[in-house]
């Protein structure tokens, strides 16, 4: 008689069974916080953004705070984001430029160079920057006073935590958010000038000229609009993450490696969505 199959014991089958339960019902607790979490992200940002217009059109704004904020963003930002953006212009235009060469397209090499770093470069590297740098600075801190029980003695004292701290960090990483695009989009740009017109491939009037044929205003525009939405989304996932820390120093470090994954993710699918809506509504051609 040939070898016959037997079918598993009962109590294979009980574990296999209570591990897919599990299973779901893990991915089941991840989905709802996962929705929790963005829920509770949306209110905030409504209320710090509310909080802002209100106490600017009330002269109630904390000014002090705002400019302490945006000096403090502007000191540890400015430095690391022109060290990548020169480096990410001699990546553009070595590559841009071998390509070009080989197929006798160096002329718009000047183009290419020049909307890449200003549509998505730029913003590309503000947003990693305030994402990074700036988001776990505000994420550490307002943890930091979470854990120490500084938001609940606001809240005691009648003071509400968002009017007070998280809308001037908004307002801050949104003006630094602007300013450090045009620092990055001028950075690379003349940095990938300087290497194509340096090698000799191309004249300075040629690569001038192409970009100027291509470019339009609404790529600066998109740049700025999309620093604008970088800044706001990070800032106000790294001040959720801060207000609901817990657990300590250990959970104040979690709390900022959770803001900095999370922007990081967001800031992607935001950039992409933004991208593809621009190419579909805005005539794209030689100016």
């Amino acid at each position: 008689m040939g070898p016959t199959s037997e079918a598993p014991p009962r109590p294979a089958l009980s574990v296999i069974a209570a591990g897919s339960r599990a299973s779901l019902g893990s991915f089941g607790a991840r989905a709802r916080d996962g929705v929790i979490t963005t829920g509770k992200i949306v209110v905030l940002g409504i209320e710090a953004s509310v909080a802002a217009v209100t106490d600017i059109a009330a002269r109630r704004f904390s000014w002090s705070e705002f400019l302490l904020q945006a000096w403090f963003m502007t000191r540890v930002s400015l430095l690391p984001t022109i060290l990548v953006a020169i480096p990410f212009g001699v990546i553009t235009s070595v590559q841009i430029g071998a390509v070009a060469s080989q197929i006798g397209a160096t002329s718009f090499s000047g183009a290419v160079n020049g909307i890449g770093v200003l549509r998505q470069g730029a913003p590309l590297v503000v947003s990693l920057m305030i994402a990074g740098a700036v988001g776990s600075a505000i994420c550490s801190d307002l943890g930091a006073r979470t854990v120490r029980e500084e938001i609940d003695a606001l809240r005691v004292m009648g003071i509400n935590p968002v009017q007070r701290l998280v809308a001037p960090r908004v307002v801050a990483a949104l003006v630094v958010s602007l300013l450090l695009t045009v620092v990055v989009a001028m950075s690379a740009m003349v940095t990938a000038f300087i290497l194509n017109v340096g090698n000799g491939s191309i004249s300075a009037g040629a690569y001038l000229d192409s970009f100027v044929s291509f470019s339009q205003p609404t790529d600066l525009v998109l740049a700025e609009l999309k620093a604008l939405i970088f800044g706001f989304v990070a800032t106000i996932v790294a001040a959720h993450k801060g207000l609901s820390a817990s657990g300590g120093p250990k959970g104040v470090a979690h709390a900022v490696n959770q803001a900095v994954v999370l922007s990081v993710i967001l800031l992607a699918v935001i950039n992409v969505a933004i991208t593809q809506a621009y190419v579909m509504l805005v005539p794209q051609g030689i100016a």
